[in-house]
């Protein structure tokens, strides 16, 4: 695991502590290249003033990117959008009986204007891995450890396809 850096430069929020199985991947994710992050419960509707007033002050806070996470109507991380211009990431939660879908839809659904970026449902590691990307843009240490993990999925995914070779070698 990467050194954590002290200066706290992505936020995980969710609309609930329910969430924090699947955002705690964010977090274990960015601690392990190093990225010093805060994981928060606001709720876009039960906590509206809270939530705004994070995602205004969270540049002024030495934050880069935000990462939010939140199930049924999804609005968590298009409310965020609206009150930073950092970037956002949505992570769609299972949290109804439509699977996701619902939330999946009211994330990449965001107006002309305030974009938000999302991935799959549940994807909590790959917006993680999405937040550092974003952040090795500028930071040349983190970038090498992003393509060094690139790397150990090509080593996985060789090894994988050697393993089912062999196996069906074996068969023939």
């Amino acid at each position: 695991m990467a050194e954590v850096r002290e200066t706290v430069v992505v936020g995980i929020l969710m609309g609930s502590d329910s969430d924090l199985a699947v955002m705690e991947k964010a977090a274990e994710t960015l601690a392990g290249f190093g990225v010093a992050h805060e994981v928060r419960v606001l709720s876009a509707h039960r906590s509206p003033r809270r939530t705004a007033d994070y995602a205004t002050s969270a540049a002024a806070r030495g934050l880069k990117v935000i990462i939010a996470g939140a199930g049924g109507a999804a609005h968590l991380a298009g409310v965020v959008a609206a009150h930073t211009t950092l970037p956002v990431v949505a992570v769609p939660l299972n949290a109804t009986p439509l699977g996701g879908l619902d939330a999946l839809l009211a994330s990449v659904q965001m107006p002309t204007g305030i974009p938000v970026a999302t991935v799959a449902v549940g994807g909590a590691a790959n917006a993680a891995l999405l937040a550092v990307a974003i952040l090795a843009l500028g930071d040349e240490a983190l970038a090498a450890r992003l393509v060094e993990h690139r790397r150990g999925l090509d080593a996985k995914a060789a090894a994988a396809d050697e393993k089912v070779q062999r196996a069906l070698a074996s068969k023939a």
